[in-house]
């Protein structure tokens, strides 16, 4: 596996905090963020059931540059 470190969220610590990489080999986004609540979780169900092998993940806001990074490199139009 070749995960490449895109950018933790600037706002914190720099450990236990949400964290954004890149799978290159299978071009895939990889998210560390907070575990969502109960009231959160069931506003998702709304659009549907979440399998056993899927979560979901709350990210700050303040992360969207390193998602948009993430995004750029995964479709290949990021420069590098």
């Amino acid at each position: 596996m070749s995960l490449r470190f895109i950018a933790k969220d600037p706002n914190t610590d720099g450990a236990n905090c949400p964290t954004v990489w890149l799978d290159e080999e299978k071009q895939e986004i990889v998210l560390q963020g907070w575990t969502v609540d109960e009231a959160t979780r069931a506003e998702c169900l709304k659009a549907g059931p979440i399998p056993g092998s899927e979560t979901v993940v709350r990210l700050p806001a303040r992360m969207v540059a390193a998602i948009r990074e993430a995004c750029d490199a995964a479709d290949g139009s990021a420069v590098q």
